[in-house]
C-alpha cells in the first residue's frame, strides 16, 4: 500500500496577519542564516590567525635556544634577547586580543595555572595605595538585603616611573641684629660644590654619574633635562663635571692608598682616544686599571689615564724607583697577563718582595680559540678546552673558603689537574709544528708556568685577570659614546669619577646615592676624616 503524502497546506486561505508573520519569520530565518554563515568565516579567520601567532610564538623560542645564537657575541646575543622579547610581547598581546573576540569554549577540569616565579618589587620603594570596593556593599539578593561584612582583601602590585624630577632648595638665611650694639648675625652660606653656582650636590651627581656610569655625553643630556623645562647647555654641565671631580680628587688620592695596602693586586691597561687639537684627529692614550682582589673583603679599583703604555707608568704607580717617595713601595703579588710593560716592575732583582702571576684565562683563550674554526678546529686544542674546563670546575668550589682553606684544597684537588695538563702539553709539543697557531698556544702556557700555577700557593691569589677585565669595559662601553677624551686632564678627571663610582658599585653601593652623599659632605667634611668617604667605608648620613 503506497505511503500517504501530507497535503501541502494552502496559505491562502489564512487570515492576512498569519501570512505577514510567517513572512517575517522566514526573513527573519534568512538574515540568521547568513549572520551565522559570516559568523562562521569570521571564527574560521579568527582561529587561522591565532594558529598563526602561536606558531609566530613557538618559531620564536625555538630561536631563542637554537645552537645557532651560541655563535654570536655576547652583545649580539643580548640584542638578539631583547629583540626576541619585544616581539613575543607584541604577539601575545596580538593572541589575548583575538581570544577576547571568540566564544568561549567548554572549559575542561585542569590543574591550576602556576604563578610566575617573579622577583619581588624592592621594599624600600614607595607605595602609592588604590582603594577598589563596591560602591554598594549591601547584599544584591532581594530576599536578604543585609549589609555585607569584609572578610579580606587581594593586593597587586604594578611597578611605575615618573621620570627625573627637579626641584628647587630654597636657603634662607635670617639676619639678626642688635639694635643697640648695632651686631649683625647670620648663619655663613653652606660650601657648594660649584661655588656660587646653581645646582645642588645631588644635581652635580647626577650629571656625573650619566656620563661616567650610564655613558651619556653632554650633548644628550641637554635635551634630556630639557624634556622638563630645565634649560642646561652642555657647556654648563661640563663646568658642573669639571667641579664636582675637582672636589673628588683628595678623596681620589685616599683612595689610591686604599688600594696599594692589599698584598694582592689586578693590573691591565686599555686604549682610549685622546682628542690632538694641533692634528685635527685623535692620538692612542691609555688607561691603567688597578684592582683589589675580589677575594679581598674590601673590593676597590682605581683608573689612571696616561699619555702612553711604557713602563715608566706602572713604575711610578706602584713606587720604589727614584727620590724617596712619602710612600713606601707596594710589595706582592701583580697578576697580569704577559705584556712586557710589567717586567720592569716585577724584576726579581730590584724587588725581590713582588711576585708575578699570570692569567689563566688569557692562557685558556688561545686554545678556545683554535677549538671554534668551522673547519680547522684543532683536537689538541678541543681537548685543551676539556683539561681547562675541569681546572675552572674545581678553582670554582673554591670560592667561598677561606684563604688557608682555599689553599689546602688547591693543593689537593687543583695542583694534580695542573701537573697533568702540564705534562699533556709537553707531549703534545713535541707532535705539533713550529710556528703553527697550536704551538704557540702551548709555548704561552708552558713558558708562564711558574707564574699560572703561583696561585696554587696562596689562597689570597685569583687564578686569573678577569676581575680587572670587567672593570675594563665600562671604559670600552663609553668610549664608544663620548668617542674621545677631549684633554688629558679630561682623561684623568674622569679616571677620578669612575674610580670611585666603580668601587663604590663593587661594594654593592647604589653609586648615585654614594656620589650624591659624598658631594655634599665633602667640603665641609674634617679633613683628617676623609677616609670615612671612601667606597667601602661610606655610610648614608
Amino acid at each position: 500500500m503506497p505511503s500517504a503524502v501530507a497535503p501541502t497546506p494552502d496559505l491562502t486561505s489564512l487570515p492576512a496577519e498569519v501570512l505577514a508573520l510567517i513572512e517575517r519569520l522566514q526573513q527573519q530565518a534568512r538574515v540568521d542564516a547568513q549572520e551565522l554563515a559570516h559568523r562562521g568565516r569570521e571564527l574560521t579567520l579568527a582561529q587561522a590567525k591565532i594558529d598563526k601567532l602561536n606558531f609566530e610564538i613557538a618559531r620564536l623560542r625555538r630561536w631563542q635556544f637554537d645552537a645557532k645564537t651560541e655563535a654570536m657575541t655576547a652583545a649580539q646575543r643580548l640584542l638578539f634577547a631583547e629583540a626576541l622579547a619585544e616581539d613575543e610581547a607584541s604577539l601575545q598581546a596580538k593572541l589575548a586580543e583575538l581570544q577576547r573576540g571568540l566564544p568561549e569554549a567548554p572549559k575542561t577540569p585542569k590543574a591550576p595555572p602556576r604563578k610566575p616565579r617573579r622577583q619581588a618589587l624592592p621594599e624600600h620603594l614607595e607605595r602609592v595605595e588604590h582603594r577598589h570596593e563596591p560602591e554598594d556593599t549591601t547584599c544584591p539578593n532581594s530576599d536578604c538585603g543585609q549589609p555585607m561584612q569584609r572578610i579580606g582583601e587581594d593586593v597587586s602590585e604594578k611597578l611605575d616611573i615618573v621620570p627625573a624630577k627637579f626641584f628647587v632648595h630654597r636657603h634662607i638665611y635670617g639676619k639678626w641684629v642688635c639694635r643697640c650694639c648695632q651686631v649683625l648675625r647670620q648663619e655663613p652660606a653652606e660650601p657648594d660644590v660649584v661655588d656660587g653656582g646653581i645646582p645642588a650636590a645631588g644635581l652635580v651627581a647626577h650629571t656625573l654619574i650619566s656620563r661616567f656610569v650610564d655613558h651619556l655625553p653632554y650633548y644628550r643630556q641637554e635635551p634630556i633635562n630639557a624634556r622638563s623645562g630645565v634649560h642646561t647647555p652642555r657647556s654648563t654641565l661640563a663646568s658642573w663635571g669639571g667641579a664636582g671631580g675637582a672636589s673628588l680628587e683628595p678623596l681620589y688620592e685616599l683612595h689610591r692608598a686604599f688600594i696599594l695596602s692589599c698584598r694582592v693586586l689586578h693590573a691591565d691597561e686599555t686604549p682610549v682616544p685622546l682628542l690632538d687639537p694641533g692634528a685635527g684627529k685623535t692620538k692612542k692614550a691609555y688607561v691603567w686599571a688597578w684592582a683589589r682582589s675580589h677575594h679581598d673583603p674590601h673590593p676597590g679599583v682605581i683608573y689612571e689615564f696616561c699619555l702612553g703604555r711604557g713602563s715608566q707608568y706602572p713604575l711610578a704607580f706602584l713606587g720604589g724607583k727614584g727620590p724617596p717617595a712619602p710612600e713606601p713601595a707596594w710589595n706582592g703579588t701583580l697578576i697580569t697577563d704577559q705584556y712586557g710593560g710589567y717586567n720592569a716592575v716585577l724584576d726579581g732583582k730590584l724587588y725581590p718582595q713582588r711576585k708575578s702571576a699570570a692569567c689563566a684565562a688569557h692562557a685558556r683563550r688561545r686554545f678556545e680559540e683554535l677549538s671554534r674554526g668551522e673547519h680547522s678546529a684543532s683536537a689538541v686544542a678541543a681537548e685543551a678546552m676539556q683539561r681547562w674546563a675541569r681546572i675552572y670546575r674545581a678553582e670554582g668550589a673554591f670560592g667561598e673558603m677561606s684563604h688557608d682553606e682555599r689553599r689546602q684544597a688547591r693543593q689537593a684537588v687543583s695542583r694534580p689537574l695542573w701537573e697533568e695538563l702540564q705534562v699533556w702539553l709537553k707531549l703534545q709539543r713535541t707532535q705539533v709544528l713550529d710556528g703553527s697557531k697550536i704551538a704557540e698556544a702551548i709555548d704561552y702556557s708552558l713558558n708562564a708556568w711558574p707564574a699560572l700555577t703561583l696561585h696554587l700557593d696562596d689562597g689570597a691569589v685569583v687564578i686569573d685577570n678577569n676581575l680587572i677585565e670587567r672593570q675594563i669595559k665600562p671604559w670600552k662601553l663609553g668610549a664608544k659614546n663620548w668617542l674621545f677624551a677631549g684633554s688629558a686632564l679630561a682623561g684623568q678627571r674622569a679616571a677620578v669619577v669612575m674610580s670611585l663610582v666603580q668601587s663604590a658599585k663593587l661594594n654593592g653601593l647604589d653609586p648615585w646615592a654614594y656620589l650624591r652623599d659624598v658631594l655634599a659632605r665633602i667640603h665641609s667634611h674634617p679633613s683628617h676624616r676623609l677616609e670615612e668617604l671612601l667606597p667601602h667605608r661610606w655610610r648614608p648620613t
